[in-house]
């Protein structure tokens, strides 16, 4: 039954009702209206309006429920679905309202997916010019600075050797920034080591490293959402959260792999999800991780994310 025919029959009820008490009761009416009836023809309009009110909001709740999913459906947080109740046109609508956000959530992790490999491409193409272009330049600059140096009078020699200093400071740098783009050592030597790896390189800040059992296979991609997250998470803290302490765990369940991020800064609070989180989030979907960022107790921010382990091997 449409809404239509269902919005109809509820108040021809209502009215037939209505009408049939005025038939049935001794109730009259005068001309001019007496006091007395007046009060009772009142009294059954509130009582018509109520009726009527109450029988439409029962009609109309599923619609309720169906306007309140519209209004907080998240496309980074899958799964959650209106009930499908009702009759007719109302468990239609809820019914398309669903199969419209299978389809956006398909849409949207196929897209994401072409994005961020677009993404990794790109960071592993300037990771490349760097280290190949830009730190082989630089070397060649070190090395003719150095024969230069060795060459030239002491009062300039000096000068020079600040050069030096300052030249292999940037190729460092380089290096650095060549890392965090392309991290080698999760394609070489695999997670655990990345993630090692990764801690050792934060500066100024106290941070803790442990891995819970062995790591199993879990492809590439998977992999590399949790390198990624695991880095947004640590950036974050350093730049954003003023932490000058974080703690970075993985824990091998049965079925899934547990990565936990936490800091002593100032924490999110109630401000609005940035770049980085979105990016996280977008991440964890590839995966089909479950990914919170949450206030930690005591103070600073808690990151976990938890990745199903679905089989893979290494490259």
């Amino acid at each position: 039954m449409s809404l239509f025919w269902r919005v109809f029959l509820l108040n021809a009820a209502v009215l037939t009702a209505a009408t049939a008490l005025l038939v049935l009761s001794p109730a009259t009416v005068s001309t001019p209206v007496l006091p007395a009836e007046g009060l009772i023809l009142v009294a059954g309009l509130a009582a018509m309006l109520v009726a009527n009110a109450v029988l439409l909001r029962i009609g109309f709740l599923p619609l309720r429920r169906l306007t309140r999913a519209m209004t907080t459906a998240d496309l980074l947080r899958p799964g959650a679905r209106p009930p499908v109740s009702g009759h007719g046109g109302i468990a239609d609508l809820i019914k398309a309202f669903n199969a419209m956000l299978d389809r956006l959530e398909i849409e949207r992790a196929t897209s994401n997916a072409r994005a961020l490999s677009a993404q990794e491409e790109e960071r592993r193409r300037i990771a490349r010019e760097l280290h190949d272009e830009v730190g082989q330049s630089l070397t060649a600059v070190l090395l003719e600075l150095r024969r230069v140096a060795d060459e030239a009078p002491e009062s300039v020699s000096t000068a020079l050797h600040q050069v030096q200093e300052t030249t292999r400071d940037s190729l460092d740098e380089i290096r650095r920034i060549a890392r965090r783009l392309r991290p080698g050592v999760l394609e070489e030597l695999g997670l655990a080591s990345a993630l090692k790896s990764l801690t050792g390189e934060v500066h100024g800040v106290a941070v803790r490293c442990r891995i819970d059992g062995e790591l199993p296979a879990l492809g590439e991609e998977v992999e590399l959402v949790i390198y990624r997250v695991a880095q947004e998470s640590i950036t974050n803290a350093v730049r954003h959260a003023n932490a000058t302490r974080i703690e970075l765990g993985v824990r091998v369940d049965p079925s899934e792999v547990r990565l936990r991020v936490r800091d002593n800064g100032k924490g999110i609070g109630s401000a609005p999800e940035g770049a980085g989180i979105r990016g996280m989030r977008e991440r964890a979907l590839l995966a089909g991780a479950v990914l919170a960022v949450e206030d930690a107790p005591g103070g600073g921010t808690d990151v976990k994310l938890d990745v199903p382990i679905r089989g893979g091997s290494r490259r």
